[in-house]
Parts: C-alpha cells; sequence; structure tokens
C-alpha cells in the first residue's frame, strides 16, 4: 500500500526524523495561508499523488511570492500528471503540499527495502541524490553503498557510521546526527512493516541539519490489520480499478505491461507461467492468482479483471486441478466466459483431479476455447496468438 508524501513525512516527523514545515492544501487560498503560516519569502508547491518523477512531469513548482504560491496551486490543481511511474495512465492532482524552501548544501539518497534472498533488510544509499537512482546504479554503480542488517540485532551504529563516511560527511557533527537518523529510519521501517521507504533527496542543509526533503513510504499489505491508523491512510482513487477489485475478491493481482493476460492457481505456478510467456517471446499482462480453492464466481472476476485491460491480446489460464478439481474449474470457466463474453481468444491448460472430464468439458462448451494439455505449448500458442 503506498500513501502520499505529506502522509509520509508525518510519519517520519513521529519517528524523529526531520522534514520541512508545511501543510496540504486542496485550494488557492488555502495554499496561500498556508504560506503565510509557514513564513519566509519561497515555498515550494508540490503535487500529491501516489507516483515519483513528478518534477519532470511539472508537478512541482518553486514560489517566490504569495501570488505565485496561489497562481501555481492553481495550476498545478485539476491536472493529469503522468510520470515515470504511473506507465500510460495519468494521475489527477487534487491537492498540493505546500513546503517551506530550504538552502541545500549536498543532496543524497537513502532508502531501505527487504532483501529476500538474504533474508534481511537492505540499506541503500548514495551520495548522489536528487536524480533517479537506476540511472545512478548504471551509470555509476561504485556511487550507490548497501548495508545488509540482521533482523536479530537490528541496525547497528557501526553500519551507520559506515554509511556516513562513505557518503563522504566528513564533520563530526553531521556524522552524529547522520547515525541518529539512520537509525531512526530503520526503526521507522520495522515498525511499520514496509515494504519500502525512499527519501531521494535526503539533504543536507547550509546549517548542517539533516532533512528529508522528499519520502515514500510503501507497506506490506499482509501487515496492515496490525497497524490501522495506516491502513486508513489509503486512497482507492489512486490505486488501478483492476488492483482494488482484486484486493476486495481475495485474489493476487499486479498490473504489467504486456499482452498476454494470466490466470494461475498458486504463486509458483503463477511465475513459472509467466517465465514461460517471456521464454517464447511474450509479455505478461499481469500476475493473476486465483488460489486453490477458486469457485465460479471468482473465475468470473478474475475474467472480469483481465478484460478491464485494453493491452491483453489472448488470455492464458493455466490450472492444476487439486483441491478445485478439473472438471468443476472447467464448468467455471464456461460459466464466466458465457457472462463475460470475452472478446480475446482463451488458451487453458488443465492437469489434476479429473483433467479428462475438465477437457471434454471445455471442448464441448462452442466457445472460443483452445484447449493445451502441456504448459509450454499453451504458453507458446497463447504468444502466437498475441502476435
Amino acid at each position: 500500500m503506498n500513501i502520499y508524501e505529506y502522509q509520509a513525512k508525518e510519519i517520519l516527523r513521529k519517528h524523529g526524523v526531520k522534514v520541512p514545515r508545511g501543510k496540504v492544501a486542496s485550494d488557492p487560498l488555502g495554499a496561500e495561508y498556508i504560506a503565510k503560516e509557514i513564513g519566509g519569502t519561497a515555498w515550494v508547491i508540490k503535487a500529491q499523488i501516489h507516483a515519483g518523477g513528478r518534477g519532470k512531469a511539472g508537478g512541482i513548482r518553486f514560489a517566490k511570492s504569495l501570488g505565485e504560491v496561489k497562481q501555481y496551486t492553481k495550476e498545478v490543481l485539476g491536472t493529469s500528471l503522468k510520470t515515470y511511474q504511473s506507465g500510460d495512465s495519468a494521475k489527477n492532482v487534487n491537492k498540493v503540499l505546500v513546503e517551506e524552501m530550504c538552502d541545500i548544501a549536498k543532496e543524497l539518497y537513502f532508502a531501505a527495502t527487504v532483501d529476500r534472498l538474504r533474508s534481511k533488510v537492505v540499506i541503500i544509499a548514495s551520495s548522489q541524490g536528487g536524480v533517479e537512482i537506476e540511472e545512478t546504479a548504471r551509470k555509476n554503480p561504485s556511487a550507490i553503498f548497501k548495508e545488509y542488517v540482521d533482523p536479530v540485532t537490528g541496525m547497528m551504529p557501526f553500519q551507520a557510521r559506515n554509511l556516513a563516511f562513505n557518503l563522504e560527511l566528513e564533520d563530526k557533527d553531521i556524522v552524529r546526527t547522520a547515525i541518529r537518523f539512520m537509525l531512526s529510519f530503520y526503526a521507522l521501517f520495522i515498525e511499520c512493516d514496509c515494504a519500502l521507504a525512499e527519501i531521494n533527496p535526503l539533504v543536507i542543509t547550509k546549517k548542517d541539519e539533516i532533512i528529508a526533503l522528499d519520502a515514500k513510504l510503501s507497506f506490506d499489505d499482509s501487515a496492515l490489520s496490525r497497524h490501522p491508523e495506516i491502513a486508513e491512510l489509503r486512497d482507492l482513487k489512486e490505486e488501478l480499478p483492476s488492483e482494488r477489485i482484486a484486493r476486495e475478491n481475495n485474489l493476487s493481482y499486479v498490473g504489467l505491461e504486456g499482452n498476454i493476460g494470466c490466470m494461475v492457481n498458486g504463486a509458483g505456478l503463477a511465475m513459472a507461467t509467466m517465465d514461460c510467456i517471456k521464454l517464447y517471446g511474450g509479455e505478461p499482462a499481469n500476475f493473476l492468482d486465483v488460489g486453490g480453492g477458486a469457485s465460479a464466481e471468482t473465475v468470473t472476476k478474475a475474467f472480469n479483471i483481465l478484460m478491464s485491460d485494453d493491452k491483453v491480446k489472448v488470455i492464458l489460464v493455466n490450472i492444476f486441478g487439486g483441491i478445485l478439481k478439473c472438471d468443476v474449474l472447467a464448468e467455471g470457466i464456461v460459466r464466466a466466459c458465457q457472462e463475460v463474453k470475452p472478446h480475446v481468444p482463451l488458451v487453458v491448460r488443465l492437469e489434476g483431479t479429473n483433467v479428462e472430464r475438465g477437457r471434454e468439458i471445455l471442448n464441448a462448451s462452442g466457445l472460443n476455447i483452445i484447449s493445451e494439455s502441456d504448459m509450454k505449448a499453451a504458453a507458446q500458442k497463447a504468444v502466437e496468438l498475441a502476435e
């Protein structure tokens, strides 16, 4: 689950991380009032959407007068921003964050996420903040530093010191401040069950303060039951309708950029199916796991989600019948097709209990269903049809 920048900064503030003074506004007059309240002679107007790359898309403005605060807020509100993280869809701006301008001496990058191969939290830092970290990793990998944190001990002070020295923070007071920041940041990551915590840029001001100038927090959906105060921050308008519908129906769904819609039972089989599609030169449009106990109603919901994606040119169903027998599933697929009426070809591969009966049901349905017995053959056929 993602949240807005202003919400992330409020959480950071509560955990002892310094952030710029600012408040959120939904109209120009409100933005002007906030700027007056903050004081000073310069402010930043930042569009609040669930995506990065707002600056390049025109969602961040720098105002040097109260008149500009009103003008820029009016220009940003109501616009649709298409950023590198929002893909083909644009994000509507309904609120802006009005913040004080910081006197920046140095920009850094700082983040934490889970390294699943090592089963540890990895802290990522770079002296090249304010730019896309992917570009830095590609062009100058030596500028990126990592510390892997043992979950038993937590982040140790020596690890924070290592990062501070690698970031070339030479002043002793700044190093001490940086260590306190890093330890607080790690504590926030663990306590809030984050999947990703990112600050870009993390700045050192000319007054030697360390401030989170931007902030992105993403949370583990499976842990939200432990954090009702964070779950309340969810804004459904910022999420894809397909992902929202999937979550409401207990389906695991992630939208991708390809044109082959996938419906599979079991996360491992879903990943293998996507790998097969890639092997034969295709691109999956999604990850969709309907689970081992999928019903006809669940299958119908899954078809609705797949058909809502205009990029989908063919649907590949790959089911291993265990708890859910193949004949029952085949009946559900036929019923779903009759109700949803998919306008693209449907390739179905069934294996498991009552598989022969399941294939008979599909073949006798009279629908545009191509039945395959082998996963590789089904993936190859789906790729051919998508082309």
